[in-house]
């Protein structure tokens, strides 16, 4: 008697254990519809984590009349199943094309999750470099910070459609349009443009909230922000922040970036080491969210791309 008690307990805690198993392989990320089909997952503003399983940018998807886009999957295989079970939760339709708005982890960390229905993976011409020479470094870094039980089942997917300048991709009565740019937040930036709804997906070229990260020109981004602000769009979802009236929404970003670079040129004409550069853009502080973070970063390269202009 006692011993089929305890078996019957053992098996109860074994359905427990697969329920919670299958409930985790079925989780849904949270998403809202911000357009007719165009759907959005705000990523938290903190730096990556195993608490936040890499969760931090934000990644979305188009539904068309015969096909799905995302665009971007997220800082880990976790949240790009996540990300799949929320769009299966909304069509059945196939995943055509896996875009990358560029290279950095918390938007391409999930590819692997979106290796189904034959997808493309999307990204600028640059881009697979990038992931080359990046991706294994990003792997380890991460790997010490977030643990391998989300790191080890990474893997790094090069886009097998390449986007050179424009490109536009038909998702059946919908189109997307996508554009490469000049190095500026990195060197393999990507925008997606639904020409339907008038949505911009903008990747990390537009920062708000979250203070912008330069991990390519500073000089390059302010140029490529005139540019960004001529494309036609009523709404843009950024990298990092909250969805916002377009082109309204890079006054902020505009406004660090000029300070940055102000504040950068009047050290290197005052004869400043670089050292110096850290404090630089100070007057900033207390606008942005994880200022401390990034600004002595973006400051120290900005001074050693300016040096010798």
């Amino acid at each position: 008697m006692v011993t089929q008690w305890i078996i019957a307990i053992i098996m109860a805690w074994g359905a427990v254990a697969l329920g919670d198993v299958a409930q985790a392989e079925t989780r849904e990320l949270p998403v809202e519809e911000i357009a007719s089909g165009v759907f959005v997952h705000i990523g938290q503003t903190a730096l990556m984590t195993a608490e936040n399983e890499g969760a931090i940018a934000n990644v979305g998807f188009v539904i068309g009349s015969d096909a799905v886009a995302v665009i971007d999957t997220g800082g880990s295989v976790r949240e790009g199943r996540a990300l799949l079970a929320a769009i299966r939760a909304r069509s059945s339709k196939p995943i055509r094309y896996v875009i990358n708005t560029h290279a950095h982890p918390d938007h391409i960390f999930g590819n692997a999750a979106f290796q189904v229905d034959d997808a493309r993976f999307v990204g600028a011409k640059n881009l697979s470099r990038a992931i080359a020479v990046r991706g294994p470094h990003y792997i380890e870094a991460f790997r010490r910070l977030m643990g391998a039980e989300l790191i080890d089942e990474i893997r790094l997917v090069p886009p097998s459609l390449v986007v050179e300048d424009h490109l536009s991709l038909d998702l059946g009565g919908r189109t997307l349009t996508l554009k490469a740019w000049s190095t500026a937040h990195s060197d393999c930036d990507l925008t997606v443009t639904d020409d339907e709804s008038g949505t911009l997906f903008a990747g990390d070229l537009v920062f708000l909230r979250h203070i912008p990260v330069m991990d390519g020109s500073l000089r390059g981004w302010i140029a490529d922000i005139a540019a960004l602000a001529t494309i036609t769009a009523a709404r843009v979802v950024p990298g990092h922040g909250p969805v916002s009236p377009w082109p309204l929404a890079l006054t902020d970003e505009r406004r660090y970036l000029d300070t940055l670079a102000h504040d950068v040129r009047g050290l290197i004409k005052a004869g400043k080491p670089i050292a110096e550069a850290a404090g630089a853009a100070g007057s900033e502080r207390g606008k942005w969210e994880l200022f401390d973070d990034y600004n002595a970063r973006n400051a120290t390269a900005a001074f050693s791309e300016m040096e010798w202009e």
